[in-house]
């Protein structure tokens, strides 16, 4: 059963879960007159609380797909995500580089979750 939370605006739902996978939509900064660092923890800490809400948290992240408008910042953004993610819990990971992601918006990143089952 496919189970669509948190609908946007008509557009999408930010969250799309089936067999107990997590969908995530693209996450940008509450706060874009922030540097990669600032944007990087704002995401990381909007992924964490939806996870929670949902049931889940961050070791349980499967993928995260990163889109960046300067890949030169990278540095900054790995460490807030060092600062998120323990070693153990590590997700595959892309990180790619786009021209544009509207005023500010330095990142946007989605995630691909599990949602654990209650015993």
């Amino acid at each position: 059963m496919i189970k669509r939370i948190l609908p946007y605006e008509g557009l999408l739902h930010e969250v799309v879960e089936h067999g107990g996978v997590l969908y995530i939509g693209g996450i940008v900064a509450e706060d874009t007159s922030l540097d990669m660092s600032g944007q990087a923890n704002d995401v990381l800490g909007q992924l964490s609380r939806l996870l929670k809400t949902l049931g889940s948290d961050l070791a349980n992240v499967l993928q995260v797909t990163i889109f960046v408008t300067n890949l030169g910042e990278k540095a900054a953004f790995n460490a807030a995500w060092k600062a998120h993610f323990a070693e153990a819990h590590l997700p595959a990971r892309a990180v790619v580089g786009v021209a544009d992601l509207g005023s500010g918006v330095k990142l946007e990143m989605t995630a691909i979750a599990a949602r654990p089952t209650s015993s």
